[in-house]
């Protein structure tokens, strides 16, 4: 099984490529999202480390947003609690598909938090800020301060081209995404 991850900023189209691959896709968001709603003793430790904003399991998005804009320092805080969590969740995607020619990993931190191996294909998402911004101005619930918050604790983005074994240009186009795709598992495959 080759582990194929997709690294790049926020908004700049990892999900969207991730799905175009025809393999397996571990996405870390949705993980931690299904995290949030499902796994009381999770809900527990973070009700723990921050009393006053926590009401009830599950956790509302909007106290999630509370913690984090409160102190930026808070997200370190919840990643220590949840990361743990994640990578057992990947561990269990990546056991299960070891059979499979290619898995895709869309993990926002990959490289951030060393997830990554010398045998990993790791793919740089390239989309142009004003875009990207664009982009993420039509999402509903959009927070521009936390969005900021979590582009601080990314790498910059020229180390993460530079770690990368391809750059992918995503220009927003359905049909241009899918030739890169087929292009970079050619090569892959050889």
């Amino acid at each position: 099984m080759r582990r194929i991850a997709l690294v790049g900023d926020i908004g700049s189209g990892k999900t969207f490529f991730s799905k175009l691959f025809g393999y397996p896709v571990f996405n870390a968001d949705l993980t931690v999202s299904k995290l949030y709603k499902k796994n009381k003793s999770l809900v527990k430790k973070i009700k723990k480390k921050f009393p006053q904003k926590v009401s009830s399991f599950p956790l509302k998005k909007e106290e999630l947003l509370n913690i984090i804009l409160q102190k930026s320092k808070n997200l370190k805080v919840l990643e220590r609690i949840i990361h743990p969590l994640v990578r057992k969740k990947m561990k269990n995607f990546l056991k299960k598909n070891k059979k499979k020619k290619f898995v895709v990993l869309d993990v926002p931190l990959f490289l951030e938090n060393k997830l990554n191996t010398r045998k990993d294909t790791i793919v740089f998402i390239e989309a142009d800020k004003r875009r990207i911004n664009q982009k993420l101005n039509k999402r509903k619930n959009i927070n521009l301060k936390l969005i900021n918050i979590l582009r601080k604790n990314q790498f910059p983005t020229k180390l993460k081209k530079k770690k990368s074994t391809y750059i992918i240009k995503n220009n927003f186009v359905r049909n241009t995404a899918k030739k890169n795709v087929k292009m970079i598992l050619q090569k892959i495959s050889k």
